[in-house]
């Protein structure tokens, strides 16, 4: 408006009573309008006006190109658009509510926000639904995995490639879910977009769980099965927690992590319901196996692998479902676990009375190595490979009293600070059981030779089986080498009681000067003396190859070499005599090939 308009309007020379209203312009003739609008208004009303088209374009219900297509597959610059109208349409109707809720346009705000939500809805269904390659638990859980590749190797860098591809398109989808997710969320429509979450979500979890062979088996149907049928079941299910808890569980987590990050309370109850049901029928098979079979030393082993890899995967598992409404999952893994530690220790008892019940008198023929000890030793042999999960588990147990418990059997006394662990007892307890049961088998025999000889074959295998397993680490070289210096005793006592009359036979110095009767009389004896012992003992068994080297060795050199010499001295004497010639039996050389023949259970 000019200034000298405003001049001569307000200042004219006229008088005040020629003053009139005429004088004023129209309001409409300037460029007002009689209800100007706010400025929150013309935003509201800009936000309208931008907001409709888009939303409206993608409307499924009015527009075939909408229903048949994704507006984040075909355009995500305007899929991100769309939710920015969204967003900004939602403060609109917050504005309209405060200022006017019975508004015409607030009403057209509600219809509008309708439309868009079920264009989400569709978008969400579809990216879960065509995405199921990239949104599995594997994918998800190993998004990171590039990292570990080394860039040089061309091979390498091929797997880098499709991991990356994969990783792309999930990291893409998430984002996108978790874009969606929120919108909906913050716009009152959090129901129907985690329905339709739990939906999809829970199918691929059930689906999991059934790939994996998981099966809900009723108490009578696992007391009826046969061992060999329930050990495939436990196998199946070892393999089942390792991929579950890595991979089912752990990318599931992630994802619902991911994508409703802006809502705690979103993400434990999604996770809940989908994991849950799968996670408690994973970790009550233990529990069930433990309750409703039957109870054997022979299953202890599988009961063992169990403990430990619930034991192993425990960290996950608490990270996993660390949920307040996921507790009942970690408490079923825990009270799986406790059943299967009682199980442990009550088959560790029972193999132990089975030591101790055995009771067949009859001898083990040649003095050789007893089925008892050779059963004992292996199974002991394998527990020794879960030494670290049996220690846990006997921690607490009561170690047997210590004056059962002889200091020589295991190496330590009351003088030193630390005690052995009760794993070392335990197992040092059943080898002390069967060294017992030993002696008693040894009593059987009527030649006492033999009976040693039944002792050093028997600690000879138990010296040999601790020292090639985990047993060495347990028991420890102190215990190994007193329980070696028994077997060499056994086996002096042997030669001594077996074989001394046979040595005895010749004289302590052969080269001794003595008379021609007397030289036919050394000849006579030892020939009958040695045919005899050797006919005698030809019957025995000695596996071991260098106990059998060692007792053989000592032999030699106490009998063979003893008659070579006598042989070397006094042959000629004999075969100048006519009438001796036939007292010479034996060469040095077939003494030697007679006591080498020796232990290989033959005549």
């Amino acid at each position: 408006m000019p200034r000298k308009w405003i001049r001569n309007l307000c200042f004219s020379k006229k008088s005040s009573s020629s003053f009139s209203t005429s004088h004023f312009p129209s309001p409409y003739r300037i460029g007002l309008s009689p209800s100007r609008p706010s400025f929150s208004e013309s935003v509201m009303n800009k936000t309208l006006e931008m907001a409709e088209p888009m939303i409206m374009k993608w409307n499924p219900e009015s527009n075939t190109f909408a229903k048949v297509t994704s507006l984040f597959h075909e355009n995500r610059k305007e899929a991100w658009d769309f939710i920015k109208c969204v967003n900004n349409l939602q403060k609109a109707m917050h504005f309209l509510v405060t200022e006017n809720s019975n508004s015409e346009q607030l009403v057209r705000c509600q219809m509008l926000m309708q439309i868009a939500m079920k264009r989400l809805e569709k978008e969400f269904y579809q990216i879960l639904s065509m995405n199921r390659a990239h949104l599995d638990p594997e994918s998800v859980s190993t998004r990171s995995s590039t990292s570990d590749y080394d860039d040089e190797d061309n091979d390498d860098k091929i797997v880098i490639e499709s991991l990356c591809e994969v990783e792309d398109a999930s990291s893409i989808a998430m984002a996108d879910l978790k874009l969606i997710a929120e919108c909906m969320i913050s716009t009152g429509y959090a129901k129907e977009c985690l329905k339709i979450y739990k939906i999809i979500r829970k199918s691929i979890v059930d689906e999991g769980i059934y790939r994996l062979g998981l099966e809900i088996f009723s108490a009578s149907h696992i007391h009826k099965m046969n061992w060999d049928v329930l050990e495939l079941r436990i196998e199946n299910w070892l393999n089942a927690v390792k991929v579950a808890v890595k991979t089912l569980f752990n990318g599931e987590r992630i994802l619902c992590d991911q994508v409703f990050a802006s809502s705690d309370s979103i993400r434990e109850s999604c996770f809940s319901e989908i994991s849950k049901e799968g996670a408690m029928i994973l970790f009550g098979f233990p529990e069930n196996v433990i309750k409703n079979s039957k109870k054997s030393p022979d299953k202890l082993y599988r009961v063992l692998d169990m403990y430990t890899v619930i034991s192993d995967h425990w960290p996950e598992i608490d990270s996993i479902f660390s949920f307040d409404s996921t507790a009942s999952v970690k408490s079923q893994a825990l009270t799986s676990l406790v059943r299967l530690g009682e199980y442990v220790r009550t088959a560790l008892n029972e193999f132990e009375s089975t030591i101790q019940k055995y009771s067949s008198k009859s001898p083990v023929a040649g003095a050789g190595i007893h089925h008892l000890t050779i059963d004992v030793m292996n199974y002991m042999s394998i527990l020794a490979d879960y030494s670290n999960i049996l220690s846990d588990i006997l921690a607490d147990s009561t170690p047997p009293e210590k004056h059962s418990l002889p200091e020589s059997l295991f190496g330590f006394s009351d003088a030193q600070e630390s005690p052995a662990p009760a794993i070392t007892l335990k197992f040092g307890w059943f080898i002390l059981v069967l060294l017992c049961k030993l002696n008693g088998k040894a009593d059987h025999y009527k030649d006492i030779s033999f009976s040693y000889l039944f002792l050093a074959n028997n600690f000879q295998y138990i010296v040999e089986r601790a020292s090639t397993s985990n047993l060495k680490y347990l028991l420890g070289y102190e215990w190994l080498s007193k329980l070696d210096s028994k077997v060499k005793l056994f086996s002096s006592n042997y030669e001594r009681l077996g074989w001394s009359h046979v040595i005895n036979s010749l004289p302590k110095n052969p080269t001794l000067g003595i008379s021609p009767e007397q030289v036919k009389e050394v000849f006579i004896n030892f020939n009958s003396l040695f045919d005899q012992a050797c006919r005698k003992h030809s019957l025995c068994i000695v596996v071991d190859s260098k106990l059998s080297y060692d007792i053989k060795a000592s032999m030699k050199r106490k009998i063979a070499l003893a008659y070579r010499e006598f042989y070397n001295v006094h042959s000629t004497t004999v075969k100048n005599n006519r009438n001796l010639r036939y007292v010479i039996k034996f060469a040095p050389e077939d003494v030697e090939r007679r006591l080498w023949n020796l232990f290989f259970g033959t005549v």
